[in-house]
């Protein structure tokens, strides 16, 4: 049991039925509850999302619930795949309708300042580094933290549903960094906002 237990919202924005990306956000969502922690888990082939349109999605039901869980996060998980050397555009969609809402354009957004870990799955090794714009967007609007550890993996760091032990430590590394940026960030005294 954590003797500090922190709210995770684990997102997983994969559509593919056999995702890896989802399975990571499975495994990290399992060994995060073992620890003591609350895990809200989100799954956009379970509750999908509209397209973007900065309009009228603002009010979907699933954006309210996406936007209410990364919210009450004390960190985010963001399980995506890597597809034509970039991330899934899931993701962005997903971060496009819960980056800013419209009451009549005053905007208003749920990142800010969140701690975000990537939970990454590729077909190569070469796209290692393929959520990095992803990752700048988010520092750069909202001044979420990124967690300097990321997962990826790709087909043969697999067996079956079994991460191989090399990612299998990468994963439990990585988590126990997510941890503990959530609790140093708990006390902080700032609190951002659209700015540059």
């Amino acid at each position: 049991m954590a003797t500090n237990p922190l709210n995770f919202t684990v997102l997983s924005t994969s559509l593919s039925p056999g995702s890896r990306s989802r399975a990571l956000a499975h495994l990290a969502a399992e060994r995060l509850t073992a620890q003591g922690h609350q895990v809200t888990r989100l799954d956009l082939r379970d509750t999908p999302l509209p397209a973007f349109d900065d309009d009228q999605t603002y009010g979907h039901p699933n954006v309210q619930l996406y936007r209410r869980a990364i919210d009450a996060a004390d960190g985010v998980l963001l399980a995506l795949p890597v597809y034509n050397w970039a991330t899934g555009s899931g993701a962005k969609n997903l971060i496009e309708l819960t980056g800013s809402h419209s009451t009549t354009r005053n905007l208003t957004a749920v990142w800010f300042d969140k701690p975000v870990t990537f939970l990454v799955a590729g077909g190569l090794m070469h796209s290692y580094a393929a959520h990095h714009p992803l990752a700048l967007g988010l520092m750069t609007d909202f001044k979420c933290l990124v967690n300097p550890y990321h997962v990826y993996a790709v087909g043969e760091d697999w067996d079956g549903e079994t991460l191989g032990p090399p990612i299998a430590a990468r994963l439990d590394k990585t988590l126990n960094v997510a941890i503990e940026l959530a609790q140093k960030l708990d006390g902080r005294t700032y609190r951002s906002t659209w700015e540059m």
